[in-house]
C-alpha cells in the first residue's frame, strides 16, 4: 500500500489521528517539502512525535525517480507533505502511476491553505473564482498570467486567492510584499503596451488582504489598500494574497472589525 498523508498548515499537531496512526503503522516514510512546507515544526520533531525516521526527498527524487514506489509493492509506504496532499497536481498523478503499477493507495486527508485562507479572509468560499500562483522571476520569465487570473476573476465578480511562489530547496518563500509588488510591475508593462486597460488594470487603490502564517498562534490577517500592504510587516513565511471582488456587508464588516480595513469600504456597498 502507498499512502499519501497531508501533514497540514503549520506544525506536527496538524496531522491529524487517522493521519498519525496511519505513520506508526507503516514500514517506510518519504516526505517532500518543495510543495509545501511546516515552518511550525521540523523533521526532527515530526520523526518524535511518530516514532520512526523519515527520509527527505528532492524534487528530482520524487518527480523524475519515484523513490517511494520502489518498495511499495511489498511494503506499507507513505510519502507525507505539507497541507494536503492532493492538492499538488503532481500527487494525483503519482495515484495514476500506482494504479498502473499495480500498487494500492490510501489518501489521508489535512487541512490546505486552499479552504484555510478564503475562511481566514472573512470572504464566501463559493465567490471564489480561479486560484492563481505568482513566481519568483527569473531570465526571461516573468509571466502576466497572475495577473490576468486576477483580472478574469474580478470581471466575473469572484474572489481570488493569489499563492506565493516556493522555493524550499533554496530557502525562497515570496512574501505578500514581493507579490504585490509583481502584479504592479505586471499592470505597468500592460499599460505600455496598450494604454486602454486603463479602466480595467489593479492599481494601488486596489482592495487586497494578507495572510500570513494560517493554522499559528501568531497569524496575519491585514486588509487594506495595496499600497498600504506594500510596507506592512508581515513576518515570517509562509504568506498568501487574497484579492477581493464585490464584497456582501457581512464580508465587509469581517474586514474591518477583524482584519483592519478602513472602514470606508462599507461605504462602497
Amino acid at each position: 500500500m502507498l499512502y499519501f498523508i497531508g501533514l497540514g498548515l503549520f506544525d506536527e499537531k496538524d496531522i491529524s489521528i487517522k493521519g498519525l496512526e496511519t505513520l506508526k503503522s507503516v514500514d517506510e516514510i518519504y516526505a517532500e517539502f518543495f510543495t509545501s512546507k511546516l515552518f511550525g515544526s521540523s523533521i526532527e520533531r515530526i520523526e518524535e512525535l511518530i516514532g520512526k525516521k523519515i527520509a527527505i526527498l528532492n524534487r528530482q527524487e520524487v518527480e523524475e525517480e519515484n523513490v517511494f514506489f520502489k518498495n511499495a509493492k511489498n511494503k506499507n509506504v507513505a510519502l507525507i507533505t505539507g497541507g494536503d496532499p492532493l492538492i499538488a497536481t503532481t500527487h494525483t498523478e503519482f495515484i495514476v502511476d500506482a494504479k498502473e503499477r499495480g500498487i494500492d493507495t490510501e489518501v489521508v486527508h489535512s487541512s490546505s491553505i486552499i479552504s484555510a485562507a478564503p475562511g481566514l479572509s472573512g470572504l464566501q468560499a463559493y465567490k471564489f473564482g480561479k486560484v492563481t500562483t505568482i513566481p519568483f522571476p527569473d531570465y526571461n520569465y516573468f509571466p502576466n498570467s497572475p495577473y490576468l487570473a486576477i483580472l478574469n476573476n474580478l470581471k466575473n465578480d469572484a474572489h481570488t486567492l493569489v499563492l506565493l511562489d516556493i522555493q524550499a530547496d533554496k530557502d525562497r518563500f515570496m512574501s505578500i510584499n514581493q507579490g504585490l509588488k509583481y502584479l504592479l510591475q505586471v499592470r505597468d508593462k500592460l499599460v505600455e503596451e496598450n494604454s486602454n486597460l486603463n479602466d480595467l488594470l489593479i492599481n494601488e487603490e486596489t482592495l487586497a488582504i494578507g495572510i500570513a502564517r494560517a493554522g499559528s498562534k501568531d497569524k496575519i490577517i491585514k486588509a487594506g489598500k495595496i499600497s498600504e500592504l506594500l510596507d506592512f510587516d508581515f513576518g515570517n513565511p509562509l504568506h498568501c494574497i487574497v484579492i477581493p471582488s464585490k464584497l456582501h456587508i457581512v464580508e465587509a464588516e469581517y474586514l474591518v472589525k477583524i482584519a483592519g480595513a478602513n472602514e470606508s469600504i462599507l461605504d462602497d456597498l
